[in-house]
Order: C-alpha cells, then sequence, then structure tokens
C-alpha cells in the first residue's frame, strides 16, 4: 500500500486513556472500531493509518476546530 503514515507510539492504552481522560478499556474499543473499519492498524505502540482521509471524515466537529486553530496560530506566529 502507497500512502501509509505510521506513527509509532511506545504509549500503552492505559497512559493514552489517562491522556485523553478516558478508560483503558474505552481506548480498547476505540482503536478495535477503528481498526475494523480499515482505517488504521493497532498494534501495541504502534499506530499505522490507512485511510487518512476516511479517519479525518470520521473524526467529531473538534478535530477541524482544532486543525483551523492551529492554522491561526502558525498564521500569528509568522
Amino acid at each position: 500500500m502507497t500512502g501509509l503514515v505510521a506513527i509509532p507510539c511506545p504509549w500503552t492504552q492505559e497512559f493514552l486513556g489517562q491522556m485523553l481522560g478516558a478508560r483503558r478499556a474505552s481506548v480498547s474499543v476505540a482503536a478495535a472500531t477503528l481498526q475494523n473499519a480499515g482505517l488504521i492498524a493497532y498494534t501495541r505502540g504502534n499506530v499505522t493509518i490507512l485511510d487518512k482521509q476516511r479517519l479525518t471524515e470520521s473524526a467529531c466537529d473538534c478535530y477541524e476546530i482544532i486543525q483551523n486553530q492551529q492554522t491561526e496560530w502558525r498564521k500569528e506566529a509568522q
């Protein structure tokens, strides 16, 4: 496959849960859901984004808000 984005994350699901304010079990369910949908491949500490466009489309509205805010901060920093 081309266009894959490998993101090595040496983080456990427990750590990700703490970072996100969610239970480890919730992180596990979310990762499995995304993996079953063909959006990511996930093993302990490694995430590979298989379909960035669909992953972005499946994100909540807050993703776009955050992206827009980051763009504004970058413009202000220049």
